[in-house]
């Protein structure tokens, strides 16, 4: 993997070598982009789809989570009667799994208050209706209160107009409609992100957002391809706020067999994911982009030099907000860290014996 860079946040140096250790590096056995896959790699299908159908919110889930969302448009409605309230996040794109907890927007007038002050306020009221732990975090990118619900026992962020981020949650819900495999990959591999260690942007890794985007973008640029470019075709939805415009073909339905000429299996999709990311993405010079449905050049995007906590190592780019790169909190350090992973995770399933099982195992820092 190719990458420069430098600047803080980067892991405690024993932490680096002691992962170097646990991932042995395979170039010696898996040269780059010419390995063909193994001719056995389908019989691994069902148990990872065993494993995918283990990871899905279960129905009990999903109740307790409608159980939050009602107890707490009852409160908010008492205050403020004409608000929306949108799920969004993966909670609602169809990529949240069990563990996942409820992010939740409201969408209201204001007036002259500001947001701050709306949440305060907020706060208050879901206080006096017996909310556990509430707690309004107004310093944040986006100020969310943030509380726990006794009843579900779910933990929920509530933020004010953030509807950039509710038409972003609609957009990965409509591909996630599409082919079924999309899920299916996706889920797997932000299950390995996170047994892995590699799923925490505060240690300069990616997020499991990005993860999503990484296997959209992927299964967009497959031969034949398995997802279509929505924002690409003649928009049937479109949502201007904050200044951005977020338009897309959202008429998924009339797409149902988009994909259906391509023939792979998740077990074969899931070994040429790992395969792209540990040997084919120029990280050089590529910038991945579901909006555009393939790869852009950092110089187009001027994302070519590192600018200020930006290091642009691994670009990423989102669908809406197109400034923003997913792949900014990656330095030098982690970049190598992922690149060992992916060269791991991919020759894993080229070459072990149980790889359902081998490539799941956890990551621990301690040994």
């Amino acid at each position: 993997m190719d990458g420069s860079g430098s600047g803080g946040g980067e892991l405690p140096s024993e932490q680096l070598t002691s992962r170097s250790d646990q991932v042995p590096r395979f170039r010696g056995r898996m040269r780059r982009s010419e390995v063909e896959c193994r001719q056995d790699i389908d019989s691994f299908a069902p148990g990872l789809l065993a494993l995918f159908e283990s990871l899905k919110p279960s129905e009990e889930h999903k109740s307790r989570q409608k159980q939050l969302v009602d107890s707490l448009a009852k409160s908010v409605g008492k205050e403020w009667p004409s608000a929306r309230m949108h799920l969004y996040g993966s909670c609602a794109n169809s990529f949240g799994t069990t563990h996942s907890d409820v992010d939740v927007c409201l969408e209201m007038e204001i007036g002259t208050e500001s947001t701050v002050d709306v949440l305060l306020k907020l706060s208050d009221v879901l206080r006096a209706d017996n909310f556990d732990n509430v707690e309004a975090i107004t310093g944040a990118r986006v100020p969310i209160v943030r509380m726990t619900d006794p009843a579900s026992g779910f933990s929920c962020d509530i933020c004010i107009n953030n509807l950039l981020a509710v038409a972003n949650t609609k957009l990965l819900k409509d591909y996630a409609q599409l082919d079924q495999r999309l899920l299916q990959l996706a889920f797997l591999v932000k299950h390995w992100a996170k047994q892995r260690r590699v799923n925490e942007t505060y240690r300069g890794t990616l997020s499991s957002y990005a993860y999503v985007l990484m296997c959209i973008n992927f299964l967009q640029l497959r031969e034949p391809k398995i997802l279509p470019c929505l924002q690409a075709m003649e928009p049937t939805y479109t949502l201007t706020t904050d200044g951005t415009e977020c338009a897309y073909f959202d008429k998924v339905d009339q797409l149902q067999d988009f994909g259906a000429e391509n023939k792979d299996s998740i077990a074969e999709l899931l070994w040429g994911f790992f395969q792209y990311w540990a040997y084919r993405h120029d990280y050089r010079h590529d910038v991945i982009s579901i909006r555009m449905g393939k790869t852009l050049s950092k110089q187009e995007k001027n994302w070519t030099t590192r600018v200020g906590n930006d290091r642009h190592l691994v670009c990423i780019e989102d669908p809406f907000e197109t400034g923003h790169d997913l792949g900014r909190v990656v330095d030098r350090q982690t970049i190598r860290i992922l690149g060992e992973e992916f060269e791991r995770a991919a020759a894993v399933l080229q070459y072990d014996d149980d790889p359902c099982v081998t490539l799941f195992e956890p990551y621990d820092y301690e040994n």
